[in-house]
């Protein structure tokens, strides 16, 4: 299907004809083309369609484009191309490609840039990675106290082009503190002599440089914003963020947290590009630390060696047992680590999520624990079957239990709760299960 999409682009390539790639170009829009440069890379077509493009277009494709992409695209590209290029770049993504450069190549960018994109660069640089001045762009609509409705969309007609957005234009005071947004609607619908002042809308929402992204998003999301205005600490305006750069975010930390949840470590990249030792170097450290933990329960069985040369039916049930304490688990720990990264879930809601996982899970145990005595009535004694029943309703509060207070631990202690992965979970939920289920059967059995 991809194929036939980008047929009039593999066509025009293959002619050799500069206008006939640009034509093809046209009927694709700056998505579409950076997706057919990713897949294109390896054949040099990818390559060849990007340089052919116009300098705007280039831009705007190279901000589609993956860090390892920009990287391979421009790496040959002489400096000063490179200046123009950076230069037509939106604000935000301009400062993502330039945090990629080697140290080297951005002192030797930067001095390449005009004044003005080089001191705009530099500002929104000195904000922390992961904040809402990280992320703003400073190509926003703005208009300047007490002028008309025509004399605003007078300036939209001359500026709207360099904007991210125009739908949502900000009026600040002399001082560029933030006064209020009018919507391009507004301006529309208004008389032309009607004072901006007096079209804005109530119930501004804004945030602050420091935000961290994730607080951004969440806004952004609560409140259905086009974009978030974004200001200093003396309240004037700094710079906005759109909804498309919130998705962004969005994607990129639910990616991070399901990464972590099977415990991987982070990607730079996507999994088609990323090379085979970085998957490895994902992956392998959480796997050691994985199995020294499950060591434990190697130890636990060890432990219990005479109950179970006892008793050796106990082995059948063990599986069952360990998987149904791992399960139960992971089930709560999803539901609280999505809970406190949507935030509907915060530490002080530690005694109310404990008190309902104990009625949940010991119902849940209960009836697992009916199911597991009726096989058990006919695999072996009644001894055994009643053993194996008590143990499923321990392992199952148990595993209940770590699954809802470890990830709040975590987030109490600054750590990301994703890092509760359900590997984690599961393997510190098996370990206790296996000493649960032996010590019961000790208990019941005898030594």
């Amino acid at each position: 299907m991809e194929s036939v999409l980008f047929q009039p682009l593999v066509d025009a390539l293959a002619s050799g004809q500069p206008q006939a790639v640009a034509n093809a170009a046209n009927l694709f829009n700056a998505a579409d083309l950076a997706e057919f440069i990713e897949q294109n890379l390896e054949s040099d077509s990818g390559g060849s369609l990007f340089q052919s493009l116009p300098l705007a277009l280039r831009a705007k494709v190279l901000g589609y484009t993956n860090p390892d992409t920009q990287l391979l695209l421009t790496q040959a590209t002489p400096l000063a191309e490179l200046a123009l290029l950076t230069a037509e770049m939106p604000s935000d993504d301009r400062v993502d490609f330039f945090n990629l450069l080697d140290e080297s190549r951005q002192k030797q960018l930067i001095s390449k840039l005009d004044e003005e994109d080089r001191k705009d660069l530099t500002a929104l640089l000195a904000h922390a990675e992961g904040t809402a001045g990280s992320l703003m762009s400073t190509d926003y609509a703005v208009f300047e106290s007490g002028i008309t409705a025509s004399e605003a969309i007078g300036i939209l007609r001359k500026t709207a082009e360099d904007k991210e957005t125009i739908y949502q234009s900000y009026v600040i005071d002399e001082n560029q503190v933030l006064l209020g947004v009018v919507s391009l609607r507004r301006l529309i619908i208004a008389k032309p002599d009607s004072i901006i002042d007096s079209l804005l809308a109530t119930g501004l929402v804004s945030t602050h440089t420091d935000t961290s992204q994730d607080d951004v998003a969440r806004l952004i999301t609560k409140y259905d914003l086009l974009a978030l205005p974004v200001l200093d600490d003396h309240d004037r305006l700094a710079g906005i963020i759109t909804y498309d750069d919130a998705m962004d975010v969005i994607e990129a930390e639910a990616t991070e947290d399901i990464h972590k949840g099977g415990s991987v470590s982070n990607l730079e990249t996507g999994i088609t590009t990323a090379s085979p030792f970085s998957l490895y170097r994902s992956r392998i450290q959480w796997l050691i630390i994985l199995v020294f933990a499950n060591i434990f329960t190697g130890a636990g069985i060890a432990h219990f060696e005479e109950i179970i040369g006892a008793h050796l039916a106990l082995l059948f049930f063990m599986p069952l047992l360990v998987a149904s304490a791992g399960n139960a688990g992971a089930q709560s720990a999803t539901l609280v680590i999505r809970g406190i990264a949507t935030g509907d879930v915060v530490n002080s809601d530690w005694v109310r999520l404990f008190s309902k996982e104990l009625l949940v899970a010991t119902a849940l145990g209960l009836s697992m624990a009916l199911t597991v005595w009726v096989v058990g009535m006919f695999r072996t004694e009644m001894a055994i079957a009643t053993t194996v029943a008590i143990t499923m309703i321990a392992v199952v509060l148990a595993g209940g239990l770590i699954g809802i207070l470890l990830p709040l631990l975590l987030n109490r202690l600054g750590v990301d709760p994703a890092a509760a992965s359900i590997p984690l979970i599961t393997t510190i939920a098996d370990v206790s299960g296996v000493l649960i289920y032996f010590t019961i059967a000790t208990m019941i059995l005898g030594g």
